[in-house]
């Protein structure tokens, strides 16, 4: 089963839900009109579903191998990442100044469904050199941005980031990777685990980003520092000169994303491997985590598109696989499952939280752009406390269905989805991972909680709660009317929401504990409401658009139907949870750990 690129659900969403027009209309953006943006969809779809995607079958069977200290790729990947870098891929949202293309980050997240969707294998050295650039050009020197950004921008060298030792997991406290100054550079030595694209064979040069210790730095997240450690240190003419010492010790076996490499790196075998210090001392996870954030939102991409990736293999097997007779009609002949009211409910399960999920996603992309390109800085602000907000809701609820829309992707296809041939576990083995790297989805509902929400009292969750509540009041719609349903369901998320938000920033603030053993259950409900709110925005313009005779009429009673159905059916149980966040904190450490 291979992959189509969802064009027009992506067009829809990023016009009528994220604001497509409004982020072309930022200082710089100005080259984002629709018939550009229009093309690089067209472009990106063709090379994801006839490049990446018949490589990901064979990247995950045959995967990646460590050869006397060379990694090697599954087949045909070095010749698709060429292709890659070719075409001009990497460098679509970056600075100009360094050879981008300076296109808005909204779309790079669409095109970056794509890619993740079609292989995600594949797509992760794609991802960590995005986060690598991203740290560098904020928090690098004139000098390091020179030498490095223009190579990284257009995918010949790639980055990685070295947070991880066997020690040191989510705690990054512990980390004892050191890093002793030698003139104008640093001496680093220690060892990382965990380390996406750390090794490969598809680009001249990797850039590591390392996080270690100085002699002098004090214990814990104060003590550290960020450094770049190439592969090869760069010649003065920007080519790759001698090879630094650094290498990768094994491969990680795994359970999933068999193709990526993930290595564990040894620094310093022969001496100390050569860095050079970004920023000052004692502030490298402060950097890091410009990388980190930047990730974190492309991990929640991840999830939606392995969710997509799941749908459209599920729905393309319902409508083949014939079992059972219709029970809606009398004849005896059996008939394909995707009569079967269970499977329409699955498949409806999986549709309906997609487009909540894109819907989502694609309004925090904007709201990045937004926040580096308006031109009113305190509107900028607002803009970025509203996407911090969102990023570890992205990140977790997003990967959660992940896991969760392919897990139903492997019940559609009954026995036949356990069997790997189908290749719906894969998907599942390869969903898996999502809810764990870049932070865990309980730091991320730890995050939301513990600091966004206590750093102003909830404020920010309540004026997406208004916003909620103003656009019910747009839905005017007789009783049984589609959009009827969805406004009362939009008002009961409200309701829930801020029932929840105000509990939690109370809670916060005496009784941490229980605010934090709630924290997941209340991250569940926020991404549950905020999706269902722009799954209702995409109902009204769907409606507007069919009475004006705008478009497709089926795919814009799709938006309804689905709307409704994401209303009727998934809300309701996501609502319940403001129960538990609530009651959680009372026995969630009631036993003893020899209880455990």
């Amino acid at each position: 089963m291979t992959y189509t690129a969802p064009l027009a659900d992506m067009r829809f969403a990023l016009r009528e839900v994220a604001g497509l027009q409004q982020v072309a209309s930022l200082p710089g953006y100005e080259h984002a009109t629709d018939d550009t943006v229009d093309a690089v969809l067209e472009e990106a779809a063709k090379l994801a579903g006839n490049g990446l995607a018949p490589l990901n079958r064979d990247g995950d069977k045959v995967g990646a191998r460590l050869e006397n200290g060379v990694v090697r790729t599954a087949p045909g990947f070095a010749g698709i990442y060429k292709e890659f870098v070719d075409g001009g891929w990497n460098s679509l949202p970056f600075d100009p100044e360094f050879g981008g293309q300076g296109m808005p980050w909204l779309l790079a997240a669409t095109v970056q469904e794509m890619w993740q969707a079609a292989n995600m294998g594949f797509g992760l050295v794609l991802l960590l050199n995005q986060g690598a650039i991203d740290a560098i050009h904020h928090h690098g020197s004139t000098e390091q941005k020179a030498r490095y950004l223009p190579k990284m921008i257009a995918g010949e060298w790639t980055g990685t980031m070295n947070l991880t030792e066997p020690q040191a997991g989510s705690d990054l406290a512990q980390l004892k990777c050191k890093a002793v100054k030698e003139g104008d550079h640093y001496r680093i030595t220690g060892q990382k685990i965990f380390i996406t694209y750390g090794e490969h064979d598809m680009a001249e040069n990797i850039v590591h980003l390392v996080l270690a210790r100085t002699p002098e730095a004090p214990a814990g997240v104060r003590g550290i520092s960020l450094f770049i450690v190439p592969k090869f240190l760069p010649e003065a003419d920007g080519r790759p000169g001698k090879r630094n010492d650094l290498r990768c010790v094994s491969l990680e076996h795994k359970l999933g994303i068999h193709a990526s490499p993930t290595c564990v790196m040894s620094f310093g075998d022969d001496g100390g491997a050569i860095g050079t210090l970004v920023g000052e001392e004692g502030r490298g996870l402060s950097y890091m985590f410009t990388m980190m954030n930047n990730a974190r939102l492309s991990v929640g991409i991840q999830g939606l598109a392995i969710a997509e990736r799941a749908y459209q293999q599920a729905s393309a097997f319902a409508k083949t696989r014939v079992q059972s007779k219709d029970d809606g009609s009398a004849r005896p002949e059996p008939v394909s499952i995707i009569h079967h009211a269970d499977i329409r409910r699955m498949l409806m399960t999986m549709r309906a939280q997609i487009e909540a999920m894109r819907a989502l996603g694609y309004y925090t992309a904007a709201g990045i752009d937004g926040a580096l390109k308006h031109p009113d800085r305190e509107q900028a602000r607002r803009t970025q406390d509203r996407v911090d907000l969102l990023i570890p809701i992205v990140k977790a609820w997003f990967t959660d269905l992940g896991n969760e829309i392919a897990s139903i992707g492997v019940q559609v296809h009954g026995g036949m989805g356990f069997i790997e041939e189908t290749g719906a576990a894969q998907h599942l083995r390869d969903a898996r991972i999502l809810p764990i790297y870049e932070g865990t989805n309980g730091i991320q509902a730890r995050d939301l909680v513990g600091r966004k929400i206590a750093k102003d009292g909830g404020e920010a969750m309540l004026e997406l709660v208004a916003e909620m509540r103003a656009l019910a009041e747009e839905m005017a719609a007789p009783p049984g009317d589609d959009l009827a349903a969805i406004r009362s369901a939009l008002s009961a998320s409200a309701d829930a929401l801020e029932d929840a938000t105000k509990w939690v920033a109370q809670s916060v603030k005496g009784e941490l504990v229980a605010a934090l053993a709630g924290s997941v259950p209340f991250l569940r409900l926020a991404g549950t409401a905020l999706g269902g709110w722009l799954l209702a925005r995409s109902a009204l313009a769907a409606q507007a658009r069919l009475a004006a005779r705008d478009g497709d009429p089926a795919f814009l009673e799709a938006k309804l139907v689905t709307a409704r159905f994401y209303a009727e059916v998934v809300l309701p149980p996501a609502l319940a949870q403001l129960g538990p966040l609530k009651a959680a904190g009372r026995t969630v450490f009631a036993l003893t750990e020899a209880q455990l």
